[in-house]
């Protein structure tokens, strides 16, 4: 079954085909963030009519590059949501729309699900169970996985994600859009000067919390001179504690569950220091750990195509309903 995939839920256009037996076909994706570095972060309107303008293009694109016609996709995957309304719904009723026009079915996919599937894009996919870390620009979640649409909601954040924590702490730092990847870099010129705190880690659960460590930045920026190098240790501070309060809380989910299996998806996920702090968390623990690749980190129209072949495969398909849903807790998965 070829399933053609199309991620717009934000500031990316992702397009993809994935076939059930011979993997990753072919793949694009337009970054749109030149246009928003602009404005200091996504400008949901224009973000909208961007989709808008490169979404056809990508789609042709992609099948030309797999050489494939029109005739041969069997179903649609798209982003349902959680994700801007206006950039779902492009997306959404393009998906729709092509779908009723090629007389196959269509599928809505859950944003996070994508992200918790990325891996599987591998060559070395890892084998259910295993216990994942969905971190990205606006979650942050733990969850059993015991197969596909067999999940078990571990912990999440209770208000700033990881994610928002890096693009918010970036943004008083002075350091523009996006935020979390100029964040990394300026810490690698970052000494260990300070010590942050490890949110939520004094007490028992696996539920995240990230406003205080914001908080406790801001308030040791405006204590610090502002110089360049005060910069680079607070952010090599902040992420630090970002690092190892997701390590702590993975290295409790894996003994809660007794699962020796991680996986950690999502944007976050392709920061070299959190990587670095979950492996050697992971290899202390006897616990295997799965990456996706750097591109599949971000958001990408690869991991939607996967997560919907593998709810056609197994016969799930949607009316002519457009589902567009900015937010849809994955709990509505289990």
């Amino acid at each position: 079954m070829y399933v053609l995939g199309i991620e717009t839920s934000c500031d990316d256009t992702g397009v993809a085909i994935y076939h059930s037996e011979h993997g990753l076909i072919s793949h694009h994706l337009y970054s749109q963030t030149a246009m928003h570095n602009e404005y200091g972060g996504v400008v949901p309107e224009l973000a909208s009519r961007d989709h808008i303008r490169k979404l056809i293009p990508l789609i042709k694109q992609t099948l030309q590059e797999s050489r494939l016609q029109k005739s041969a996709i069997d179903g649609i995957a798209y982003t349902a949501g959680p994700g801007l309304m206006g950039a779902l719904l492009v997306g959404a009723a393009t998906a729709r729309s092509l779908a009723w026009a090629w007389g196959i079915p269509a599928i809505a996919v859950h944003h996070m699900e994508g992200h918790l599937l990325a891996p599987m894009l591998e060559a070395y996919p890892p084998p259910y169970p295993f216990v994942a870390l969905l971190i990205s620009g606006g979650h942050t979640l733990l969850v059993q996985v015991e197969g596909v649409g067999r999940y078990q909601l571990l912990g999440e954040s209770l208000d700033d994600a990881a994610g928002e924590a890096f693009d918010k702490t970036a943004k008083m730092l002075g350091l523009g859009y996006p935020g979390g990847p100029k964040l990394s870099k300026l810490a690698e010129q970052g000494e260990q000067v300070y010590k942050f705190p490890r949110p939520m880690t004094d007490r028992p659960g696996l539920d995240f919390s990230f406003s205080g460590l914001k908080t406790f930045t801001l308030n040791t920026f405006n204590k610090s001179q502002k110089t360049e190098q005060d910069k680079a240790d607070i952010a090599y501070a902040f992420q630090q504690a970002v690092a190892e309060t997701l390590s702590i809380k993975c290295k409790r989910a894996i003994r809660q569950t007794g699962i020796k299996r991680l996986v950690v998806a999502g944007g976050v996920s392709a920061n070299k220091q959190i990587r670095a702090a979950l492996s050697e968390m992971a290899a202390l623990e006897k616990s295997e750990i799965y990456f996706p690749r750097s591109e599949f980190c971000t958001d990408n129209g690869a991991m939607i195509a996967y997560a919907g072949c593998q709810r056609l495969v197994r016969g799930e398909q949607q009316n002519l309903e457009i589902v567009a849903r900015p937010r849809w807790p994955i709990s509505e998965l289990i």
